[in-house]
């Protein structure tokens, strides 16, 4: 009898030799290779946190190869999963529309390339993990998977970012929480912007300033004639006043009771004057311009400069101001976009001017000779323009090689040494990188030190003239202080400053490494020569106070000052501690020490 094969069971197949199995069902996902890419997300991530000074491809492999693992993590899902047709494509479809509907709604602080930092690896890395738990769940594994990426990019949509540390971790807060800048714009009157009428004779000279400049006259972070007391428990500093500022990586410059510096208001850049016993702001000269990057958020960069012939200030788009320094008023105004032919660097224009002879000089890195500027102080007219490296955060200082003295411009092309009057080149040295230099060059004798940021380390070049002709020399390069963007000092033969995030000495003769202890992050340090003091300022706001000693480290006090990311450089005048970040301003009183040379004077005046 013939037997009906429509009698069979529907999941029931035949065999060629005749037995029944069941159709085939979904497969467990071979989730082996997305379990290995989220762990290459991960150690890629982590590589700016565990790695000391990692180089610039290594920091770019952090940046965007978690990303490409996240396109890896969807083209594995599509071809190597084992999954359904119908689940590859649901999965993939699904997963990049959720990816740029979250992009979309992202905060502007995290838009562009933190949009590839965060948003495609995160949902990416949801994605796969939750593949991977449900491996064996067809029901269940695709819903879950996707929940998870909405979920993930959901709450990157609810954060905004104020920027990155010194390891390059970003900085996150609620996006409906107030930043520091709009707390302290809300705290901006206009009376703050008002600019007062001055006695008429009331006048502020470069003689008036005790600290003229960024890092001082000789932009060498060396501030003579103060010893600290080093026990900071029975003398500690005293709190004289603390303000909220806008943001800005601004130093202070200070004249009399004056301090000068710059800060992001909104939509507007501002100088601005602060009263130095008080803190209260006596002008703000604003202007608009308005300058963000993902890593150090907005504000200026450079420091103003007290002159003879004014105040000078740079704005990190490339506005220059000549401002009258009791008024705040404007004398002229120039813009290194139009006067070099260019859009401002990744990091903004940070060249704090140098006025010297009458004029006011920056960098620009415009094409052919518009890379270093000199502007006539009384004026404003462009004087002369010179060829340099196209990309600079360091600023123009005079400095002076075998009795000939001139201006010392660090760039990316290297190291060069400058004629004031003219531009015209006396000696250079070329050291090209696609690194970018932020270190002012350490002039010791006939030698200068110069730095390169992410690991390359620190050379010592020493110049000579030989007849009419220079002779540069390399004596040694090296690795044994990498920093970054945080300024070193010379003391006694021996270099003090930051390798990577760790403070370090080293012999100035060799490069080589005496010490290195004390991990006060991306900080800066000011040398107090006449005491062997070193005073630290952590990323985090600590104040330390070091002794210079190549033999060891030696720390003698530290206490928190202010809280924030502290990337600004200190300001000792006299007793006074001047400190600044992106949020905040403060003065501290300090105890002092008498040095030998006052105290014989003391003993004079009491003898008279």
């Amino acid at each position: 009898m013939q037997t009906d094969s429509s009698a069979s069971p529907p999941e029931l197949a035949r065999h060629p030799e005749g037995a029944s199995t069941p159709a085939v069902q979904p497969r467990t996902l071979r989730w082996w290779p997305a379990a290995c890419l989220v762990v290459l997300m991960f150690l890629l991530r982590m590589i700016p946190a565990v790695v000391e000074s990692p180089s610039l491809p290594v920091i770019f492999a952090s940046f965007l190869g978690p990303a490409v693992a996240g396109v890896l993590i969807l083209l594995w899902w599509v071809t190597f999963s084992r999954s359904t047709i119908r689940e590859r494509l649901l999965g993939a479809l699904l997963t990049i529309a959720l990816i740029g509907i979250s992009i979309t709604l992202l905060h502007p602080s995290l838009a562009n390339m933190n949009a590839i930092m965060y948003v495609v690896p995160y949902g990416a890395g949801a994605f796969a993990v939750s593949l991977c738990l449900l491996a064996a769940q067809p029901r269940w594994r695709l819903p879950v998977a996707l929940g998870a990426v909405a979920l993930t990019l959901g709450y990157w949509d609810l954060l905004q970012s104020a920027g990155v540390d010194g390891t390059f971790q970003p900085e996150l807060s609620w996006r409906w929480i107030p930043t520091a800048e709009e707390r302290y714009l809300q705290t901006v009157t206009s009376q703050a912007t008002e600019t007062p009428s001055p006695a008429p004779a009331e006048k502020i000279l470069l003689a008036d300033a005790a600290w003229p400049a960024f890092r001082g006259a000789a932009r060498d972070g060396r501030q003579p004639g103060i010893a600290l007391k080093s026990n900071w428990e029975e003398a500690p500093p005293k709190s004289i006043w603390k303000k909220p500022i806008g943001p800005g990586w601004s130093s202070f410059s200070v004249a009399g009771n004056r301090l000068f510096t710059q800060e992001q208001r909104g939509e507007d850049e501002a100088v601005v004057c602060l009263n130095a016993s008080t803190g209260e702001t006596i002008w703000a000269t604003t202007y608009p311009s308005r300058f963000w990057e993902a890593v150090a958020g907005a504000g200026p960069r450079a420091t103003p400069t007290i002159a003879d012939e004014g105040l000078f200030a740079l704005g990190a788009n490339g506005v220059l101001l000549a401002l009258d320094p009791v008024t705040g008023a404007k004398r002229w105004t120039r813009d290194l976009q139009v006067d070099a032919g260019r859009k401002p660097p990744m990091w903004g224009f940070a060249s704090s001017p140098l006025v010297v002879q009458g004029l006011v000089i920056v960098h620009a890195g415009g094409a052919e000779n518009k890379g270093v500027l000199a502007y006539r102080a009384a004026d404003g007219e462009l004087a002369w323009s010179v060829p340099s490296g196209d990309h600079s955060y360091s600023s123009a200082q005079l400095a002076t090689f075998d009795g000939v003295s001139g201006l010392l411009m660090s760039t990316n092309s290297g190291l060069q040494f400058l004629d004031v009057a003219n531009g015209h080149t006396i000696w250079e040295h070329r050291w090209a990188g696609d690194n970018y230099r932020a270190l002012q060059p350490l002039v010791v004798g006939n030698s200068a030190f110069i730095a390169t940021s992410l690991g390359l380390g620190t050379r010592k070049v020493t110049a000579r003239q030989k007849g009419e002709l220079w002779e540069v020399t390399e004596d040694w390069t090296s690795r044994d202080l990498k920093p970054d963007f945080n300024d070193f000092v010379e003391y006694q033969n021996s270099l003090y400053g930051f390798d990577g995030n760790i403070f370090t000495c080293v012999s100035l003769e060799t490069g080589k490494r005496a010490w290195k202890r004390g991990r006060y992050g991306n900080g800066q340090v000011l040398l107090l020569p006449d005491a062997g003091q070193l005073l630290v300022t952590s990323e985090t706001g600590e104040v330390v106070l070091l002794k210079a000693d190549p033999a060891k480290p030696v720390e003698l006090a530290r206490f928190p000052a202010i809280e924030g990311k502290t990337w600004n450089h200190p300001v000792v005048i006299g007793f006074k501690l001047y400190l600044r970040n992106a949020e905040m301003a403060a003065c501290y009183e300090l105890a002092l020490e008498q040095l030998p040379e006052q105290q014989s004077q003391s003993v004079v005046q009491q003898g008279d």
